[in-house]
Order: structure tokens, then sequence, then C-alpha cells
């Protein structure tokens, strides 16, 4: 079989370098705020399957400690630009209208800990969650899952409903330096310099979960090479696949569910 030579990396990396810029010279600019930002993110999550529950909750950082959220009622699937709130760091509401969701105060250990973090999501999409009962960590296997390699921590033990400042010191402390984070026995975490990047990857984090158990159902999955696992998972998170992928999925409910915008 023939190796790797350094030319066939320098042609693959110029390649993708290539792609990455023509996606993000093609993506227009978009004149959205952060809270349209996190309606659209919260409507797609809902088509989904993460919003099941009202557990869910994504949040980017506002100014002076504050974060932006979707709040407690009404669900992932209706919520507006104009019914996200923004809240302190005590929880209370200081823009917008809404009851704000406790159990999002473990997103401010995260923001804490991580100056590089501006937007958070925590679900429990049903993949996800049957996953994180199992006692098994997230394998990357597939080169649609590789944006996780390396990048992936994973919390062995469920503290308890994070309504407490002692569960997001742990959840924060498990995340580390990584973008995402597998919860025993509760559901996913991911985060992003970006809403776009975090959502992205919460979405994509689900999609790997099935795979990874319908993979399991038939047999033993097969790993993949470590060198190939990260130069896929440094395309894959790149601004400009990020991006392109985010605004694909926001421009459609954009147009089909034009309430989003009241």
């Amino acid at each position: 079989m023939k190796k790797n030579t350094t030319a066939d990396k320098t042609n693959k990396g110029t390649a993708s370098n290539s792609i990455e810029k023509q996606i993000s010279n093609s993506i227009a600019d978009r004149d959205w705020t952060v809270s349209l930002k996190i309606a659209l993110s919260c409507r797609k999550l809902a088509i989904e399957g993460h919003a099941q529950t009202l557990a869910g909750h994504v949040t980017a950082r506002g100014e002076n400690g504050t974060i932006w959220a979707n709040q407690l009622l009404g669900g992932f699937a209706t919520l507006c630009q104009s019914t996200v709130i923004r809240v302190n760091d005590n929880l209370d509401v200081i823009e917008g209208n809404g009851i704000p969701n406790p159990g999002m105060r473990f997103h401010q250990w995260v923001y804490k800990a991580r100056p590089d973090v501006n937007s958070i999501v925590h679900t429990h999409p049903p993949y996800t969650s049957a996953l994180a009962m199992t006692g098994k960590e997230l394998v990357i296997a597939h080169m649609d899952a590789t944006m996780f390699y390396n990048d992936c921590a994973y919390l062995s033990e469920w503290p308890g409903v994070p309504l407490a400042d002692k569960e997001g010191q742990i959840i924060s402390e498990a995340l580390d330096n990584k973008k995402s984070i597998l919860l025993a026995n509760h559901g996913l975490l991911t985060t992003g310099k970006t809403v776009e990047e975090a959502v992205y990857l919460a979405i994509q984090f689900e999609r790997a979960a099935r795979l990874q158990l319908l993979a399991e159902s038939i047999g033993k999955i097969k790993t993949i090479k470590e060198e190939y696992a990260q130069e896929a998972h440094d395309f894959l998170l790149s601004e400009g696949v990020v991006l392109g992928q985010f605004y694909s999925w926001a421009d459609q409910l954009y147009k089909e569910q034009p309430d989003v915008r009241d």
C-alpha cells in the first residue's frame, strides 16, 4: 500500500486551505444579532431531536459577565429573537422577559475557566443520552465525527442535577481544554468561539453518538488512523466549514420559519 509522502501531505493541506478559503469568501455577511443566532440555533436543535425536555440551553457570553440565553419556558422549537434573555451572574434577567433556566448556572463556571469560549450548548438528545448510560466514551471512528478527535472530554460520574456551584466546578474541570464533553448519565456539552461553532458541534455530537450505537449493534468498531483523524479534525473545525454548515441550516430556517425574527 502506498504510504503518505511529504508531497501528499502538502498537496492535501493546500487543497483543504483552498476549500476553506473559498467557503469563507462565498459566505455573505449577515447582520444577525446574537439573540437571533440563539433562536435559530434552538429551532435547529429542536428539529434534530435535542429539545424533548426543558433541560436544554444555548448561551452566549455577553458584556460585563452577562450571558445571553434561551428562557426556560416555551421550548426550543418556538423561540424567537425577542424572547431570548440576558442574565447577570445571579441569573437575574436584565434584558428581555422570561424565566432563566437554573440549570445553566454551570455555564458560568465554563466561561470563567475558558476565556476562549464564547458560546455553550447543553442538551439531552436521545442517542447521546443512551450512550451516556453505558459508561462508554464517544468513539471517533468515522470522518463525520473527527471534529471530536482528541477534543472530547468525558465525565464518568453524574454529579446530580447541575443547579449549584459544585456541579459547575466538576463539569468545568472535567471539560478542561476540550471543546466538548460527554456527561455520564446526563447528556452533552459543546463550546465554541462563536454560537455557530458550539451549535455545529452539538448537532454533530448527537449524530456521532447515533453512528456509534448503530455500529456497535452490528459488530466491533474499526478505528481510524490518528494522522488522518487529526487532519480531518482541523479541517472540519476550520472557520469556513463551520460557518458554511451553520448558515446552510440557518438560511433554510430563516426562510421557512420567518417568525424566528419576531
